[in-house]
């Protein structure tokens, strides 16, 4: 690590500390050329998610349009925004954790599918009808079936 005042490459390292819920260390450090003290923060690198949309196009995984979805199917329902939170932080977990850089927003949609499935049917089936784009009554039914089938 290079110290920010001399530039010397090497330093050891007084203290450290887990920060922001052990997601990061707090590192203090010394220079061996000038004694001067100076913190470092380390933390994991995440890799940026692609989405793969329905277009072909690609972007970014944003979890604010995510959360603009889900928010939109539970509007007037029992769901709060911290049980949402949650629901997109195990997503955004499995997501990571794929060994898959790039994803299929078809893919997605089925893991919130899955999350509001448990948490609650109304939502489920309000996010089901725009991201399956049901295309008349007779697909909403079969999609009530099979929730009904299933219960």
């Amino acid at each position: 690590m290079k110290c920010p005042f001399c530039a010397f490459e090497e330093s050891r390292v007084i203290d450290s500390r887990p920060t922001d819920e052990g997601e990061r260390i707090r590192r203090r450090r010394e220079c061996l050329q000038c004694g001067k003290r100076f913190t470092t923060y380390e933390m994991i690198e995440s890799l940026p998610i692609i989405v793969i949309k329905k277009d072909k196009s690609r972007e970014v995984f944003n979890r604010d349009k995510l959360m603009n979805g889900m928010l939109r199917a539970c509007e007037k329902r029992p769901v709060s925004v911290d049980e949402l939170d949650r629901m997109i932080d195990e997503i955004e977990l499995v997501l990571q954790n794929s060994l898959d850089r790039e994803i299929t927003s078809t893919k997605i949609g089925e893991l919130v599918m899955e999350k509001l499935k448990d948490v609650d049917e109304v939502a489920y089936v309000r996010f089901a009808s725009v991201y399956r784009q049901f295309k008349d009554i007779n697909t909403f039914m079969t999609e009530l079936t099979k929730l009904l089938e299933k219960n």
